[in-house]
């Protein structure tokens, strides 16, 4: 089989497992998959996932890539809370909330972090479009706040959330604190109740 063949048959998924390719091809040669990173053809994204390079110079893939990778999952915590301009820093890490165990990947796309939540908690997220006709799964502004707080105990006083230096415009006028109030409930967490407390003594909400 030619490279050629291969990226007509996969090319427009922009990523893909090595299970799609054996369910196309059962006697599909492994090391085919070596020989085409090796030349820069293919990126390898995890263990059995790679993208097509070409896609290395296409806006948000590398945010794609993050669902497609790790299922279920969607983008949420630092890189979510920067993307809404509610933190100052710029984000190294693309971060993630899954119902998989907690994991990390390094590729040619970025750094991929992902944090484990119960099922019952993997909600509050949106399809943002992108290039391509494509979404990206991409939690509320609310939610990505909560899962912050849930996530990093530390978060548990005036001091560490004003460390946080949330953008206050974002807070009093764009949040839903209805909505960020509706959510909270949901996890049904009394150190989450007293640390959404304390945020909301800290900024004056």
């Amino acid at each position: 089989m030619t490279f050629i063949e291969f990226k007509k048959q996969f090319f427009d998924l922009a990523c893909f497992n090595i299970y799609q390719v054996y369910a196309w091809h059962p006697n599909f040669d492994r090391n085919n998959f070596t020989r085409w990173t090796q030349k820069g053809y293919l990126i390898r994204l995890r263990q059995g996932y790679f993208a097509f390079a070409e896609y290395k110079n296409k806006a948000d893939y590398s945010l794609y890539f993050a669902n497609r990778i790790y299922r279920p999952s969607y983008i949420s915590l630092h890189t979510a809370l920067a993307f809404y301009g509610m933190i100052p820093e710029a984000v190294v890490q693309i971060t993630s909330v899954t119902t998989l165990k907690t994991a990390s990947f390094a590729n040619d796309f970025g750094e991929y972090s992902y944090k484990s939540v119960k099922e019952n908690l993997l909600f509050g997220y949106e399809l943002k479009p992108m290039a391509d006709n494509r979404t990206i799964q991409f939690a509320t502004p609310e939610k990505a706040l909560l899962d912050l707080l849930y996530l990093y105990s530390f978060y548990n006083s005036e001091q560490e959330l004003e460390e946080l230096r949330l953008d206050e415009n974002f807070l009093h006028d764009d949040l839903n604190k209805e909505l960020l109030m509706d959510y909270c409930a949901k996890f049904q967490s009394k150190a989450l109740d007293h640390r959404i407390r304390s945020l909301f003594k800290t900024y004056e909400l």
